[in-house]
Protein backbone atom coordinates (compact mmCIF):
# COMPACT_ATOMS: atom_id res chain seq x y z
CA UNK A 1 0.00 0.00 0.00
CA UNK A 2 1.04 3.71 -1.23
CA UNK A 3 1.60 6.03 2.06
CA UNK A 4 1.53 9.54 0.72
CA UNK A 5 1.99 12.87 2.56
CA UNK A 6 0.65 15.59 1.32
CA UNK A 7 0.42 19.47 2.32
CA UNK A 8 -1.03 22.23 0.80
CA UNK A 9 -0.12 25.95 0.28
CA UNK A 10 -2.62 28.64 -0.54
CA UNK A 11 -1.92 32.38 -2.14
CA UNK A 12 -4.49 34.65 -1.91
CA UNK A 13 -4.75 38.35 -2.29
CA UNK A 14 -5.86 40.64 -0.26
CA UNK A 15 -8.64 43.36 -0.97
CA UNK A 16 -6.70 46.19 0.02
CA UNK A 17 -3.91 48.71 -1.45
CA UNK A 18 -0.10 47.91 -1.95
CA UNK A 19 1.70 46.11 0.92
CA UNK A 20 4.43 48.29 1.11
CA UNK A 21 3.36 51.51 -0.90
CA UNK A 22 0.20 53.79 -0.86
CA UNK A 23 -0.78 52.95 -4.71
CA UNK A 24 -3.74 50.88 -5.73
CA UNK A 25 -3.68 47.39 -6.22
CA UNK A 26 -5.48 47.13 -9.80
CA UNK A 27 -4.78 45.60 -12.95
CA UNK A 28 -4.37 47.62 -16.22
CA UNK A 29 -4.61 46.37 -19.85
CA UNK A 30 -3.66 49.87 -21.58
CA UNK A 31 -0.54 50.72 -22.56
CA UNK A 32 2.07 51.15 -20.29
CA UNK A 33 3.89 54.54 -19.67
CA UNK A 34 7.18 53.50 -19.31
CA UNK A 35 9.46 50.51 -19.25
CA UNK A 36 12.93 50.09 -17.92
CA UNK A 37 15.53 46.75 -17.89
CA UNK A 38 17.19 44.74 -15.31
CA UNK A 39 19.04 41.73 -15.10
CA UNK A 40 19.39 40.30 -11.68
CA UNK A 41 21.87 37.96 -10.21
CA UNK A 42 21.70 35.43 -7.37
CA UNK A 43 23.21 36.40 -3.88
CA UNK A 44 23.70 34.55 -0.40
CA UNK A 45 20.76 34.37 1.83
CA UNK A 46 20.92 34.22 5.68
CA UNK A 47 22.93 30.73 5.82
CA UNK A 48 25.58 32.15 3.72
CA UNK A 49 25.16 29.80 0.96
CA UNK A 50 23.54 30.74 -2.80
CA UNK A 51 20.11 29.11 -3.35
CA UNK A 52 19.96 26.28 -5.68
CA UNK A 53 16.94 27.52 -7.50
CA UNK A 54 18.02 31.26 -7.27
CA UNK A 55 21.59 29.52 -9.41
CA UNK A 56 19.47 27.76 -11.48
CA UNK A 57 17.90 31.10 -12.88
CA UNK A 58 20.78 33.18 -12.82
CA UNK A 59 22.10 30.58 -15.36
CA UNK A 60 19.57 30.98 -17.59
CA UNK A 61 20.70 34.42 -18.28
CA UNK A 62 17.81 36.56 -18.83
CA UNK A 63 16.73 40.31 -19.34
CA UNK A 64 13.90 41.66 -17.45
CA UNK A 65 11.50 44.67 -19.27
CA UNK A 66 9.49 45.78 -16.62
CA UNK A 67 5.88 48.16 -17.96
CA UNK A 68 4.45 50.34 -15.31
CA UNK A 69 2.20 53.75 -14.83
CA UNK A 70 2.74 56.80 -13.50
CA UNK A 71 -0.84 57.45 -11.92
CA UNK A 72 -1.34 53.93 -10.32
CA UNK A 73 2.45 52.45 -10.00
CA UNK A 74 4.85 54.41 -8.37
CA UNK A 75 8.90 54.22 -7.41
CA UNK A 76 8.44 51.63 -5.06
CA UNK A 77 7.34 48.75 -7.29
CA UNK A 78 10.69 49.66 -9.86
CA UNK A 79 12.80 49.67 -6.34
CA UNK A 80 14.11 53.24 -6.73
CA UNK A 81 12.89 53.99 -3.26
CA UNK A 82 12.56 52.22 -0.38
CA UNK A 83 9.48 50.83 1.03
CA UNK A 84 6.51 52.34 3.70
CA UNK A 85 5.37 50.84 6.44
CA UNK A 86 3.25 47.81 6.23
CA UNK A 87 -0.49 48.48 5.13
CA UNK A 88 -2.05 48.12 8.45
CA UNK A 89 -5.86 47.19 6.92
CA UNK A 90 -3.79 44.17 5.06
CA UNK A 91 -2.34 43.24 8.85
CA UNK A 92 -5.69 42.88 10.16
CA UNK A 93 -7.21 40.59 7.52
CA UNK A 94 -4.11 38.50 7.56
CA UNK A 95 -5.04 38.89 10.96
CA UNK A 96 -8.60 37.62 10.50
CA UNK A 97 -7.72 34.95 8.77
CA UNK A 98 -4.82 33.50 11.39
CA UNK A 99 -7.91 33.38 14.07
CA UNK A 100 -10.21 31.94 11.84
CA UNK A 101 -7.49 29.27 11.81
CA UNK A 102 -6.95 28.93 15.20
CA UNK A 103 -3.51 30.18 14.45
CA UNK A 104 -1.01 31.98 17.43
CA UNK A 105 -0.15 34.86 16.64
CA UNK A 106 3.66 35.53 16.79
CA UNK A 107 3.77 39.03 18.77
CA UNK A 108 7.28 40.39 17.60
CA UNK A 109 8.31 39.34 13.78
CA UNK A 110 10.69 40.19 11.39
CA UNK A 111 10.23 41.01 7.87
CA UNK A 112 12.03 39.13 5.39
CA UNK A 113 13.44 38.68 1.90
CA UNK A 114 12.82 35.86 -0.48
CA UNK A 115 15.86 35.44 -3.09
CA UNK A 116 13.99 35.73 -6.23
CA UNK A 117 15.54 36.43 -8.86
CA UNK A 118 12.78 34.63 -12.01
CA UNK A 119 12.17 38.36 -12.98
CA UNK A 120 8.43 37.96 -11.41
CA UNK A 121 10.39 41.09 -8.42
CA UNK A 122 12.26 44.09 -9.32
CA UNK A 123 14.00 43.99 -5.74
CA UNK A 124 15.35 40.05 -6.68
CA UNK A 125 13.25 39.25 -3.51
CA UNK A 126 10.27 39.07 -1.72
CA UNK A 127 8.99 40.56 0.96
CA UNK A 128 7.66 38.24 3.64
CA UNK A 129 6.54 38.29 7.09
CA UNK A 130 5.29 35.61 9.02
CA UNK A 131 2.04 36.28 10.96
CA UNK A 132 0.34 32.88 12.67
CA UNK A 133 2.09 29.28 13.46
CA UNK A 134 0.51 26.62 14.76
CA UNK A 135 -3.38 26.45 13.53
CA UNK A 136 -5.49 23.71 12.19
CA UNK A 137 -8.86 22.50 10.74
CA UNK A 138 -10.86 19.77 10.93
CA UNK A 139 -11.43 17.83 8.41
CA UNK A 140 -13.41 13.98 8.30
CA UNK A 141 -10.28 12.70 8.32
CA UNK A 142 -9.14 14.30 11.48
CA UNK A 143 -7.26 17.61 12.04
CA UNK A 144 -4.79 19.09 9.48
CA UNK A 145 -2.39 21.53 10.93
CA UNK A 146 -1.31 25.35 10.19
CA UNK A 147 1.97 25.32 10.12
CA UNK A 148 2.24 28.83 8.84
CA UNK A 149 0.51 32.24 7.87
CA UNK A 150 2.76 34.42 6.18
CA UNK A 151 1.17 37.87 4.73
CA UNK A 152 3.77 38.76 1.61
CA UNK A 153 3.86 41.14 -1.63
CA UNK A 154 2.54 39.31 -4.82
CA UNK A 155 4.61 39.28 -7.90
CA UNK A 156 4.86 41.43 -11.28
CA UNK A 157 2.71 40.11 -13.82
CA UNK A 158 4.16 37.98 -16.69
CA UNK A 159 3.50 39.59 -20.31
CA UNK A 160 5.42 38.51 -22.69
CA UNK A 161 8.79 36.03 -23.23
CA UNK A 162 10.97 36.43 -26.27
CA UNK A 163 13.28 33.34 -26.81
CA UNK A 164 13.18 33.14 -30.38
CA UNK A 165 16.38 34.53 -30.08
CA UNK A 166 19.23 32.38 -28.77
CA UNK A 167 21.14 35.50 -27.70
CA UNK A 168 18.01 38.02 -26.79
CA UNK A 169 16.15 35.87 -23.59
CA UNK A 170 13.77 38.83 -23.01
CA UNK A 171 10.72 38.80 -20.32
CA UNK A 172 8.15 41.47 -20.43
CA UNK A 173 7.05 41.88 -16.85
CA UNK A 174 4.20 44.76 -15.63
CA UNK A 175 4.25 45.86 -11.86
CA UNK A 176 0.75 46.47 -11.27
CA UNK A 177 1.00 43.20 -9.33
CA UNK A 178 3.80 43.79 -8.14
CA UNK A 179 3.15 44.87 -3.97
CA UNK A 180 -0.46 43.76 -3.95
CA UNK A 181 -0.48 42.32 -0.33
CA UNK A 182 -1.43 38.31 -0.07
CA UNK A 183 -1.36 35.49 2.56
CA UNK A 184 0.65 32.58 2.20
CA UNK A 185 -1.29 29.56 4.23
CA UNK A 186 1.10 26.68 4.42
CA UNK A 187 -0.63 23.30 5.98
CA UNK A 188 1.72 20.48 7.79
CA UNK A 189 2.14 17.27 5.74
CA UNK A 190 -1.15 15.98 8.03
CA UNK A 191 -3.41 14.99 4.36
CA UNK A 192 -3.51 11.35 3.95
CA UNK A 193 -5.82 11.39 0.18
CA UNK A 194 -6.43 13.42 -2.36
CA UNK A 195 -10.46 13.94 -1.25
CA UNK A 196 -8.90 15.05 2.22
CA UNK A 197 -7.06 17.36 0.11
CA UNK A 198 -9.53 19.26 -1.80
CA UNK A 199 -11.76 19.37 1.82
CA UNK A 200 -8.84 21.22 3.04
CA UNK A 201 -8.82 23.40 0.50
CA UNK A 202 -12.17 24.12 0.33
CA UNK A 203 -12.11 24.38 4.01
CA UNK A 204 -9.54 27.32 3.85
CA UNK A 205 -11.18 28.79 1.14
CA UNK A 206 -14.83 29.34 2.96
CA UNK A 207 -12.42 30.86 5.32
CA UNK A 208 -10.78 33.15 3.20
CA UNK A 209 -13.97 34.50 1.30
CA UNK A 210 -15.37 35.05 4.53
CA UNK A 211 -12.74 37.82 4.70
CA UNK A 212 -11.80 40.68 2.57
CA UNK A 213 -9.82 39.33 -0.32
CA UNK A 214 -10.01 39.72 -3.73
CA UNK A 215 -12.14 37.65 -6.05
CA UNK A 216 -11.74 36.30 -9.36
CA UNK A 217 -9.49 34.69 -11.72
CA UNK A 218 -5.56 35.05 -10.78
CA UNK A 219 -6.64 36.15 -7.18
CA UNK A 220 -5.96 32.78 -5.33
CA UNK A 221 -2.67 30.14 -6.14
CA UNK A 222 -2.55 26.93 -5.15
CA UNK A 223 0.10 24.81 -4.62
CA UNK A 224 0.90 20.91 -3.22
CA UNK A 225 3.83 19.45 -1.84
CA UNK A 226 3.59 15.28 -1.83
CA UNK A 227 5.48 12.15 -1.40
CA UNK A 228 5.08 8.76 -0.71
CA UNK A 229 7.31 6.72 0.64
CA UNK A 230 10.91 6.86 -0.36
CA UNK A 231 10.38 9.59 -2.40
CA UNK A 232 11.46 13.17 -2.24
CA UNK A 233 9.31 15.76 -1.67
CA UNK A 234 7.47 17.51 -4.97
CA UNK A 235 6.05 20.85 -5.03
CA UNK A 236 3.40 21.20 -7.60
CA UNK A 237 2.56 24.68 -8.85
CA UNK A 238 -0.69 26.04 -11.20
CA UNK A 239 -4.17 24.68 -9.17
CA UNK A 240 -6.87 27.00 -10.11
CA UNK A 241 -9.96 24.89 -9.68
CA UNK A 242 -10.24 22.40 -6.41
CA UNK A 243 -11.62 19.67 -9.00
CA UNK A 244 -8.07 19.25 -10.18
CA UNK A 245 -6.52 18.15 -6.64
CA UNK A 246 -7.80 14.53 -7.12
CA UNK A 247 -6.47 14.20 -10.44
CA UNK A 248 -3.13 15.54 -10.25
CA UNK A 249 -2.22 14.21 -7.02
CA UNK A 250 -3.26 10.69 -7.95
CA UNK A 251 -1.48 11.23 -11.36
CA UNK A 252 1.90 12.10 -9.20
CA UNK A 253 1.85 9.41 -7.05
CA UNK A 254 2.02 7.40 -10.06
CA UNK A 255 4.59 8.55 -11.76
CA UNK A 256 6.49 8.60 -8.03
CA UNK A 257 5.71 5.03 -7.97
CA UNK A 258 7.71 4.72 -11.72
CA UNK A 259 10.68 7.22 -10.54
CA UNK A 260 10.99 4.28 -7.36
CA UNK A 261 11.49 1.66 -10.04
CA UNK A 262 13.80 3.06 -12.55
CA UNK A 263 16.18 5.77 -9.92
CA UNK A 264 18.09 5.30 -7.11
CA UNK A 265 17.87 7.42 -4.20
CA UNK A 266 20.42 9.24 -4.44
CA UNK A 267 19.02 9.84 -8.00
CA UNK A 268 16.04 11.51 -7.35
CA UNK A 269 15.44 15.12 -6.40
CA UNK A 270 12.92 17.40 -4.41
CA UNK A 271 12.04 19.60 -7.42
CA UNK A 272 9.11 21.72 -8.30
CA UNK A 273 6.84 21.07 -10.73
CA UNK A 274 3.35 22.62 -12.29
CA UNK A 275 -0.27 21.39 -12.97
CA UNK A 276 -1.23 20.97 -16.61
CA UNK A 277 -5.33 20.89 -17.74
CA UNK A 278 -4.89 17.31 -18.57
CA UNK A 279 -3.64 16.15 -14.57
CA UNK A 280 0.35 15.64 -15.37
CA UNK A 281 2.77 17.85 -14.42
CA UNK A 282 6.17 18.83 -15.90
CA UNK A 283 9.31 20.16 -14.64
CA UNK A 284 9.71 23.88 -13.75
CA UNK A 285 12.75 24.10 -11.59
CA UNK A 286 14.88 22.84 -8.26
CA UNK A 287 13.15 23.07 -5.18
CA UNK A 288 14.48 26.23 -3.63
CA UNK A 289 15.68 26.01 0.04
CA UNK A 290 15.89 27.99 3.18
CA UNK A 291 19.21 29.63 1.71
CA UNK A 292 17.25 32.30 -0.14
CA UNK A 293 15.58 34.01 2.80
CA UNK A 294 17.56 37.17 5.00
CA UNK A 295 16.06 40.03 6.91
CA UNK A 296 14.67 42.40 5.21
CA UNK A 297 17.13 45.74 6.27
CA UNK A 298 14.81 48.75 5.19
CA UNK A 299 12.29 47.94 7.54
CA UNK A 300 11.81 47.56 11.13
CA UNK A 301 10.54 44.58 13.50
CA UNK A 302 6.50 44.37 13.13
CA UNK A 303 5.29 44.68 16.25
CA UNK A 304 1.86 43.00 16.78
CA UNK A 305 0.24 44.33 20.38
CA UNK A 306 -2.43 42.79 22.37
CA UNK A 307 -4.73 46.42 21.45
CA UNK A 308 -4.13 45.14 17.59
CA UNK A 309 -4.94 41.62 18.06
CA UNK A 310 -8.17 42.74 19.94
CA UNK A 311 -9.06 45.11 17.55
CA UNK A 312 -8.84 42.17 14.79
CA UNK A 313 -11.19 40.23 16.99
CA UNK A 314 -13.58 42.67 17.30
CA UNK A 315 -13.73 43.43 13.38
CA UNK A 316 -13.48 39.85 13.27
CA UNK A 317 -15.90 38.81 10.04
CA UNK A 318 -18.37 35.68 10.40
CA UNK A 319 -17.47 32.59 8.38
CA UNK A 320 -19.50 31.96 5.26
CA UNK A 321 -20.83 29.05 6.69
CA UNK A 322 -21.95 30.22 9.84
CA UNK A 323 -23.41 33.07 8.28
CA UNK A 324 -25.70 30.66 5.81
CA UNK A 325 -26.66 28.31 8.73
CA UNK A 326 -27.98 31.64 10.31
CA UNK A 327 -29.31 33.35 6.88
CA UNK A 328 -31.52 30.43 7.03
CA UNK A 329 -32.76 30.14 10.09
CA UNK A 330 -33.95 33.70 9.46
CA UNK A 331 -35.87 32.15 6.58
CA UNK A 332 -33.75 33.50 3.38
CA UNK A 333 -34.24 31.35 0.35
CA UNK A 334 -31.57 29.24 -0.83
CA UNK A 335 -30.94 31.89 -3.96
CA UNK A 336 -30.65 35.01 -1.80
CA UNK A 337 -27.81 33.92 0.57
CA UNK A 338 -26.05 32.87 -2.95
CA UNK A 339 -25.78 36.27 -3.59
CA UNK A 340 -24.61 37.30 -0.15
CA UNK A 341 -21.19 36.21 -1.16
CA UNK A 342 -18.63 38.35 0.24
CA UNK A 343 -18.12 40.48 3.64
CA UNK A 344 -19.49 43.87 2.40
CA UNK A 345 -22.88 42.33 1.34
CA UNK A 346 -22.99 41.22 4.57
CA UNK A 347 -22.62 43.96 6.45
CA UNK A 348 -24.67 45.91 4.04
CA UNK A 349 -27.01 43.42 4.27
CA UNK A 350 -27.51 43.25 8.17
CA UNK A 351 -27.33 46.50 8.31
CA UNK A 352 -30.58 46.95 6.32
CA UNK A 353 -32.14 44.33 8.51
CA UNK A 354 -32.30 46.31 11.57
CA UNK A 355 -34.40 48.87 9.61
CA UNK A 356 -36.85 46.56 7.97
CA UNK A 357 -36.44 42.62 8.98
CA UNK A 358 -37.53 40.97 6.12
CA UNK A 359 -34.68 38.95 4.80
CA UNK A 360 -36.38 37.72 1.31
CA UNK A 361 -37.28 41.39 0.89
CA UNK A 362 -34.22 43.50 1.78
CA UNK A 363 -32.01 41.31 -0.39
CA UNK A 364 -33.95 41.96 -3.38
CA UNK A 365 -33.69 45.47 -3.02
CA UNK A 366 -29.64 45.26 -2.23
CA UNK A 367 -29.31 42.63 -5.37
CA UNK A 368 -32.51 41.50 -7.53
CA UNK A 369 -33.96 44.67 -8.53
CA UNK A 370 -30.80 46.20 -9.68
CA UNK A 371 -30.05 43.52 -11.79
CA UNK A 372 -33.23 43.37 -13.36
CA UNK A 373 -33.39 47.44 -13.58
CA UNK A 374 -30.09 47.25 -15.97
CA UNK A 375 -31.40 44.54 -18.04
CA UNK A 376 -34.68 46.68 -18.76
CA UNK A 377 -33.20 49.90 -19.17
CA UNK A 378 -29.84 48.47 -21.20
CA UNK A 379 -27.25 49.73 -19.18
CA UNK A 380 -24.35 47.95 -17.25
CA UNK A 381 -25.05 46.72 -13.53
CA UNK A 382 -22.07 48.88 -12.25
CA UNK A 383 -23.95 52.07 -13.26
CA UNK A 384 -27.17 51.26 -11.87
CA UNK A 385 -25.13 50.32 -8.51
CA UNK A 386 -23.49 53.58 -8.65
CA UNK A 387 -27.09 55.14 -8.35
CA UNK A 388 -28.82 53.01 -6.13
CA UNK A 389 -25.86 52.92 -3.49
CA UNK A 390 -25.86 51.51 -0.14
CA UNK A 391 -26.78 55.04 1.80
CA UNK A 392 -29.89 55.47 -1.24
CA UNK A 393 -30.58 51.95 -0.87
CA UNK A 394 -31.12 52.56 3.28
CA UNK A 395 -33.07 55.68 2.47
CA UNK A 396 -35.61 53.60 0.31
CA UNK A 397 -35.79 50.80 3.00
CA UNK A 398 -36.04 53.32 5.98
CA UNK A 399 -39.27 54.59 3.52
CA UNK A 400 -40.73 51.11 3.17
CA UNK A 401 -40.11 50.24 6.78
CA UNK A 402 -42.40 53.54 7.78
CA UNK A 403 -45.23 52.87 4.96
CA UNK A 404 -44.16 55.81 2.48
CA UNK A 405 -43.28 53.35 0.32
CA UNK A 406 -45.19 50.00 -0.41
CA UNK A 407 -42.86 47.16 -0.97
CA UNK A 408 -45.01 46.19 -4.49
CA UNK A 409 -44.13 49.36 -5.11
CA UNK A 410 -40.24 49.68 -4.30
CA UNK A 411 -38.95 48.37 -7.74
CA UNK A 412 -41.04 51.26 -9.63
CA UNK A 413 -39.84 54.10 -7.47
CA UNK A 414 -35.74 52.42 -8.06
CA UNK A 415 -36.44 52.20 -11.76
CA UNK A 416 -37.54 56.60 -11.31
CA UNK A 417 -34.37 57.21 -9.62
CA UNK A 418 -32.14 55.61 -11.88
CA UNK A 419 -33.91 57.29 -14.70
CA UNK A 420 -32.97 60.59 -13.25
CA UNK A 421 -36.07 61.58 -10.98
CA UNK A 422 -35.07 62.52 -7.00
CA UNK A 423 -36.33 60.60 -4.45
CA UNK A 424 -39.29 62.25 -3.46
CA UNK A 425 -40.37 63.26 -7.20
CA UNK A 426 -39.72 58.93 -8.28
CA UNK A 427 -42.39 58.88 -4.90
CA UNK A 428 -44.68 61.12 -5.99
CA UNK A 429 -44.64 60.01 -9.66
CA UNK A 430 -44.83 56.20 -8.68
CA UNK A 431 -48.36 54.10 -10.26
CA UNK A 432 -50.59 51.98 -7.70
CA UNK A 433 -50.82 48.58 -9.36
CA UNK A 434 -54.58 48.48 -9.31
CA UNK A 435 -54.35 51.65 -11.13
CA UNK A 436 -51.84 50.49 -13.92
CA UNK A 437 -54.26 47.55 -13.85
CA UNK A 438 -57.08 49.60 -14.61
CA UNK A 439 -55.26 51.72 -17.31
CA UNK A 440 -54.11 48.64 -19.09
CA UNK A 441 -57.54 47.51 -19.07
CA UNK A 442 -58.87 50.91 -20.81
CA UNK A 443 -56.05 50.49 -23.32
CA UNK A 444 -57.61 47.34 -24.11
CA UNK A 445 -61.12 48.57 -24.30
CA UNK A 446 -60.66 51.31 -26.26
CA UNK A 447 -58.24 48.91 -28.85
CA UNK A 448 -59.53 45.34 -28.87
CA UNK A 449 -58.11 42.63 -31.41
CA UNK A 450 -54.64 43.77 -30.92
CA UNK A 451 -51.34 41.63 -30.22
CA UNK A 452 -49.65 41.51 -27.29
CA UNK A 453 -46.54 43.02 -28.98
CA UNK A 454 -48.85 46.52 -29.83
CA UNK A 455 -50.69 46.21 -26.87
CA UNK A 456 -47.37 46.39 -24.89
CA UNK A 457 -46.22 49.16 -27.12
CA UNK A 458 -49.04 51.27 -26.05
CA UNK A 459 -48.46 50.74 -22.32
CA UNK A 460 -44.82 51.74 -22.50
CA UNK A 461 -46.01 54.83 -24.49
CA UNK A 462 -48.14 56.07 -22.04
CA UNK A 463 -46.60 55.58 -19.00
CA UNK A 464 -43.10 56.62 -20.38
CA UNK A 465 -40.60 54.13 -18.41
CA UNK A 466 -43.06 54.65 -15.06
CA UNK A 467 -43.90 51.13 -14.55
CA UNK A 468 -41.33 48.41 -15.51
CA UNK A 469 -42.06 46.09 -18.59
CA UNK A 470 -42.20 43.13 -16.67
CA UNK A 471 -44.56 44.04 -14.31
CA UNK A 472 -47.00 45.53 -17.38
CA UNK A 473 -46.70 42.47 -19.24
CA UNK A 474 -48.12 40.10 -15.99
CA UNK A 475 -51.10 42.46 -15.66
CA UNK A 476 -51.28 42.35 -19.91
CA UNK A 477 -51.08 38.44 -19.62
CA UNK A 478 -53.81 38.74 -17.14
CA UNK A 479 -56.13 40.62 -19.03
CA UNK A 480 -55.97 39.15 -21.75
CA UNK A 481 -56.63 35.42 -20.56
Amino acid sequence: MVIMKCGLEIHQQLDSHKLFCKCPSILRNDTPDFEIKRKLHAVRGESGEVDVAAEFETSLDKEFIYQGYYDTTCLVEIDESPPLEINKEALEIALHICIHLNCEIIPITQIMRKIVIDGSNTTGFQRTVLIGRNGFVETKSGKVRIATVMLEEDAARIIEKNYENENKKEVVFRVDRLGIPLVEIATEADIKSPEQCKEVALLIGDILRSCKVKRGIGTIRQDINISITGHPRVEIKGFQDVKMFIPVIENEIKRQEENLKKFSSEELKSEVRCANPDGTTNFLRPMPGSARMYPETDLPLLYITRDVINKAKKTLPKLRSDVRVELERRGLSKEMIKLLNNEEKIKNFEALLKILNDPNFVAKVLFIFPKEIASHRKISESDVNEILNIDMIEIIVDYVSKGKIKKEETKQVMERIVDGEKLEDAIKSKIEVHDLESEIAKIIKEKPGLGFGAYMGLIMEKFNKRVSGKEASEILKKLLK
